[in-house]
């Protein structure tokens, strides 16, 4: 028999008595939520169950709240496996948070999918569970409903009043930067249409997205502006350069290339730059900061291993220029994802 809506929220999704995450790993077992809502803080006062939840914020901190839809077909590819899937849905979310300069707490789900199929609802909550420890947040609400697989996430953090980061800050002759590395995401995208398969490797880039919460927080009393990269490199710089009112100029030799999708890209005489410039889903951020604070910021990174690299330098024109490993103009045309 067909499961009902509340019924696939109370078996998949509601939550049990909190566990820590030291016992986590003993308790995923397919289908019960066990550690949705493992808060220790006092901070929700009522999680799923009721028509909202009731959260607690601090008085000195700030709510940082986001929203992202992944359509089947559009965001992710036909017959994803859930586990992953679920993961990336949460990863792209924190993403959001760790651009702000946030701290990653809560998420509710909305879950649109053409039926009750309870194989694939218990390895996405298994998905959905693995994320929500990796990033330290609870599941306190959401939806289910029938249609398309559509999986529509909202994300809430903290950030300390005042600090966080935007895209309106930066200044001339600051320097631009990027953590991690570029292009995993679409050279996986392109082997999976191509190919009808992905390498693990490469897979992992696309599904499981690190979203940088550690470089936001490092940043917030460092960087002037800040974004995290979905729709491409370029694409997502021109939002911080239009916000702020100034120019940039890309090095383009310095991009910092995934190593996979340059593997891949070598072997089957592909343009990685193009995919590292216009690709977009690497979920990494783009900031602009003072010369002076790379040292500061370098230190604070230090513990997670996390790898920042200088791509360019604020400049007064209103548009990014880019530069080939000669210091010449290279025309590149406008790349990034349009969802119209």
């Amino acid at each position: 028999m067909a499961l009902t809506e509340f019924e696939i929220i109370k078996h998949f999704f509601a939550s049990t008595p909190a566990i820590k995450n030291s016992d986590a790993d003993d308790h995923v077992t397919g289908g019960v939520a066990e550690n949705f809502c493992g808060d220790f803080s006092g901070d929700i006062v009522k999680g799923i169950g009721d028509d909202a939840a009731v959260l607690n914020v601090p008085a000195d901190r700030q709510l940082v709240v986001t929203t992202d839809t992944l359509v089947e077909s559009v965001h992710f590819p036909e017959n994803a496996n859930p586990r992953d899937l679920a993961f990336r849905s949460v990863a792209v979310n924190i993403s959001d948070i760790a651009a702000m300069g946030g701290e990653p707490k809560w998420i509710s789900l909305a879950l649109t999918m053409p039926c009750a199929d309870e194989q694939w609802l218990s390895e996405f909550s298994a998905g959905l569970r693995e994320a929500a420890r990796y990033f330290s947040v609870n599941l306190v609400g959401g939806d289910t409903t029938r249609g398309p697989l559509t999986l529509t996430l909202t994300a809430q953090g903290l950030v300390p009043f005042g600090q966080s980061l935007l895209r309106s800050g930066a200044r001339l002759g600051e320097g631009i930067y990027v953590s991690g590395s570029l292009a995993g995401a679409t050279a996986a995208l392109h082997q999976m249409q191509s190919a009808g398969a992905c390498t693990p490797s490469l897979l992992h880039e696309f599904y499981r997205p690190q979203s940088r919460v550690p470089v936001g927080v490092a940043l917030r009393d460092l960087a002037s502006a800040c974004i995290d990269i979905s729709d491409g490199l370029i694409a997502d710089l021109q939002h911080i350069m239009s916000a702020s009112g100034v120019g940039a100029e890309l090095w383009l030799d310095t991009l910092p290339i995934n190593e996979h999708a340059l593997n891949y890209a070598d072997k089957h005489d592909f343009d990685v730059l193009a995919w590292a410039c216009g690709g977009g889903d690497d979920y990494e951020l783009c900031f602009t900061m003072p010369h002076r604070f790379e040292d500061r910021l370098l230190t604070r990174l230090k513990p997670h291993n996390i790898a920042i690299t200088k791509i360019g330098r604020v400049v007064a024109d209103n548009k990014i220029i880019c530069l080939d490993n000669q210091g010449k103009p290279k025309a590149w045309k406008q790349t990034g994802y349009q969802h119209f």
